[in-house]
C-alpha cells in the first residue's frame, strides 16, 4: 500500500467531553487495528455571559479542528443531572461543540457516558481515574491525561471501536446483551 494510499485507510477521531467551564477534547487516529495519539486538551470558558463562553467553545474547536483535521466527531450525550439548571447550561455547551463540527462539514456521533466506560474500561460504572489509566495504556501515553481531556480521548476511543467487534453487529441488527448476540 503506498503513502496516499494510507493516508485515505486512516481515519481521525475528534472526541469531545463538553462542558460550560471545561470543554476537553481527543484526537486519535486509527489505522487498522492501531490506535494513536494525536493530540488532546482542553479548552476553557470561564467567567462571562452564556453567549460569550458558547462562542469560546465554538471558535476553540473550530481551530482545534483546522489545526488536525479530523474526518470525524463522536462526542458525550447529556445525562440527567439533579439540577436540571445544569443539564440546561451542559446541554448548551454539547450544542456549540456540534455546531462547530456541524460547520467543519464533519459526521458527529454521540455516547452515553457508560457506553464509553463499558467501551474503554469494560464496565459502564468505572471511575475518573480508571478512564485515565485505559485511555493512557491503550494510547502508550507516558503519563494520564487531564480528566476531561481523558473523557474525550475515550469517548473517540469508543467510537473508534464502536464500528468493529460486538458494536457493529448492533448496527447490523443483532441484539447484545451483556457481551452475548441475541
Amino acid at each position: 500500500m503506498d503513502s496516499r494510499a494510507a493516508a485515505a485507510a486512516t481515519r481521525r477521531i475528534l472526541g469531545i467531553d463538553p462542558g460550560l467551564r471545561t470543554t476537553g477534547f481527543g484526537i486519535i487516529a486509527v489505522a487498522g487495528g492501531a490506535l494513536d495519539h494525536v493530540a488532546c486538551g482542553c479548552i476553557r470558558s470561564r467567567g462571562g455571559d452564556l453567549a460569550g463562553r458558547l462562542g469560546v467553545i465554538v471558535r476553540d474547536l473550530a481551530e482545534v479542528i483546522a489545526l488536525h483535521r479530523p474526518t470525524e466527531v463522536a462526542i458525550e450525550k447529556v445525562f440527567v443531572n439533579v439540577n436540571p439548571q445544569s443539564t440546561l447550561l451542559l446541554g448548551h455547551a454539547r450544542g456549540a461543540a456540534i455546531s462547530a463540527a456541524v460547520l467543519a462539514g464533519l459526521p458527529v456521533t454521540e455516547y452515553t457516558a457508560l457506553q464509553v466506560k463499558q467501551a474503554v474500561v469494560g464496565h459502564g460504572k468505572a471511575a475518573k481515574q480508571q478512564v485515565q489509566e485505559m485511555v493512557r495504556r491503550l494510547l502508550t501515553l507516558p503519563g494520564a491525561p487531564s480528566p476531561d481531556a481523558a473523557d474525550a480521548l475515550a469517548c473517540a476511543i469508543a467510537h473508534a471501536h464502536g464500528l468493529s467487534g460486538l458494536g457493529a453487529l448492533r448496527g447490523r441488527g443483532y441484539r447484545v446483551r451483556r457481551g452475548r448476540m441475541l
